[in-house]
């Protein structure tokens, strides 16, 4: 769209040895470094700078700017503590980052911070309203890219099959999952599991008997992934999106979740899918039951309301509405209602040639 755009970040925290063999010890598998190094951001094209130790990203990181963004409480920190010259303070806000793991006071403060907020779903927008007492937040909703996650019309397969992303993050909900899909194999004794992740498998929580594991696939099989299963199950204990769930819907798959992120506004139960609350086994076992014992034109159904649910979305629509919440934090920084240091030259300069760095 024009826009000049740097990222910035440290390299992976190093993880001392005596934490890494505890670690495996407790089942959860050896961090191998090379794994904690991968990042999509290598083939964006984006101009994208790593820091040469992890540290707090400071002024001289970062180039004077009209817009700076914090993309999760730790970088809305950094970013508190950068000068006005590098823009309009914005934080981009993809969870309620409220987690036991955490220190919680500092990652609350993030949230009454004086920035600009953009929100991903419209749960975390009234969060921000009711608890953060904000009432400016831009919601500007996740997408899929319709040229990578896509599939032609098709019908239930001879073998039901179900998928899952796997994670050993507890408020994933794997380990849920997993016992959903046991307890319903019980019904469907030929049920086959496909799984993909950026996590291997351990042996605290290990995938299904059988199951087919994919280890950090490309982007493209991705898609094939989704294609292969006749639902797809999220058991996520807490989320901000969930964007797997769409990236599936778009695929045409049902999808089985508990109530939680975008698929507690999105999906209706017989309608596109199944939604159970949080920590439901029976239910979400009940619900890949029902959905793998529909009849062909029945499940036709499901798979063409699932693909209708996200047909409206698209990047390109995402984008523009994430611009115009730019525009919208320069325009604040102006008023002096967000921090950051935008002047009537800069504001008009900017709208006059559509550009913010």
């Amino acid at each position: 769209m024009g826009h000049s755009v740097r990222v910035v970040c440290p390299p992976p925290q190093p993880i001392p040895l005596q934490q890494k063999l505890k670690r495996w010890a407790k089942g959860y598998g050896w961090v191998a470094e090379a794994d904690r190094q991968r990042s999509h951001l290598v083939a964006s094209g984006v101009d994208w700078q790593v820091l040469e130790q992890w540290r707090p990203v400071v002024d001289d990181d970062v180039p004077d700017a009209d817009v700076v963004v914090a993309t999760w409480w730790e970088t809305a920190e950094w970013v508190n503590a950068l000068s006005a010259r590098k823009g309009a303070k914005v934080y981009f806000i993809q969870h309620h980052e409220i987690f036991d793991h955490l220190p919680q006071a500092r990652c609350r403060a993030t949230y009454l911070l004086p920035f600009h907020k953009i929100v991903v779903a419209g749960w975390l927008k009234e969060v921000m309203n009711t608890e953060y007492d904000d009432v400016d937040v831009d919601l500007v909703p996740n997408s899929v890219d319709k040229s990578q996650f896509f599939a032609e019309v098709r019908s239930k397969q001879d073998v039901p099959t179900i998928g899952l992303l796997y994670s050993p993050v507890d408020f994933k909900g794997v380990a849920t999952a997993l016992a959903a899909i046991e307890s319903a194999k019980a019904k469907i004794p030929n049920l086959r599991i496909l799984s993909f992740g950026a996590h291997r498998p351990t042996r605290k929580l290990p995938l299904s008997q059988g199951a087919e594991y994919f280890f950090s696939p490309p982007q493209d099989r991705i898609r094939d992934i989704y294609s292969r299963c006749d639902v797809w199950i999220t058991a996520s204990k807490s989320e901000g999106f969930n964007l797997p769930a769409m990236e599936a819907m778009a695929c045409r798959t049902p999808v089985v979740s508990t109530r939680t992120g975008w698929p507690a506004e999105a999906i209706v139960s017989g309608w596109n899918g199944w939604l159970t609350e949080i920590d439901d086994v029976a239910e979400l076992s009940n619900g890949i039951a029902w959905i793998l014992g529909t009849g062909k034109d029945e499940w036709r159904r499901l798979s063409r309301n699932a693909f209708a649910t996200v047909a409206e979305t698209s990047w390109q629509a995402s984008a523009k509405l994430f611009e115009e919440s730019l525009e919208h934090a320069t325009e604040r920084a102006y008023r002096g209602e967000i921090a950051g240091l935008i002047d009537s030259t800069d504001l008009q300069a900017m709208k006059s040639s559509d550009r913010v760095e």
